[in-house]
């Protein structure tokens, strides 16, 4: 399998994680998908990492799709077999990852001219973080969906966002307002999957 993937993009570092932990080997092709030269558009016609090129040929795209099928490659289960059990775990993900969605915004439209920046909409998204992050409190509070006895892919995604956060939203201090939430990332990130997948210095 090959990969295809930013190393700072936490969507392919969510992959990256998940083929860590499953133990699946893959050779890892990095790409920037904002550079002219950027082959990503010839593994996802929508020009975004992460992309997995199968052993078969086929190509997948869209880390929620790409996890789906590592669980039909065998390794620890990430996804509950049951499906309404896995719908806890996906809806994690689907939280983190929207998370996610609103620190990348962010972080685009930082990097516009201070001029053509629209304060507006960077308020929309951090006030979706700060929600995104009380969520996330209350689920591992309950353990549902994230937090339980086994790492599933809800953890992985809402621990690559957290980490996200602090990579490029280091100033959005988040930790004293959600402490079950810190406890926890602190451990799932110190996992081997999660330190040698940490993306180089901003």
């Amino acid at each position: 399998m090959k990969l295809v993937a930013s190393l700072t993009s936490p969507y392919a570092r969510k992959i990256r994680v998940a083929l860590a932990e499953k133990g699946l080997p893959f050779t890892l092709e990095v790409d920037i998908p904002w550079l002219a030269e950027t082959s990503v558009p010839d593994y996802n016609p929508l020009g975004k990492v992460p992309a997995l090129v199968a052993d078969d040929g086929e190509v997948w795209f869209d880390s929620p799709v790409i996890a789906d099928y590592l669980e039909t490659l065998g390794g620890p289960a990430l996804i509950p077999a049951d499906r309404l059990a896995a719908l806890p775990v996906r809806q994690s993900e689907a939280l983190a990852d929207g998370l996610t969605d609103a620190a990348v915004t962010i972080f685009l439209e930082t990097r516009r001219p201070e001029a053509q920046q629209d304060p507006a909409t960077i308020e929309r998204q951090i006030t979706k973080i700060h929600r995104g992050l009380a969520a996330l409190e209350l689920r591992v509070s309950a353990r549902k969906g994230l937090g339980g006895s086994s790492l599933t892919i809800g953890d992985i995604a809402a621990a690559c966002a957290l980490a996200y956060l602090d990579f490029r939203l280091n100033h959005l201090v988040w930790r004293s307002a959600h402490p079950e939430l810190a406890a926890w990332a602190a451990t799932v990130l110190a996992r081997p999957s999660f330190l040698d997948t940490t993306p180089p210095a901003a």
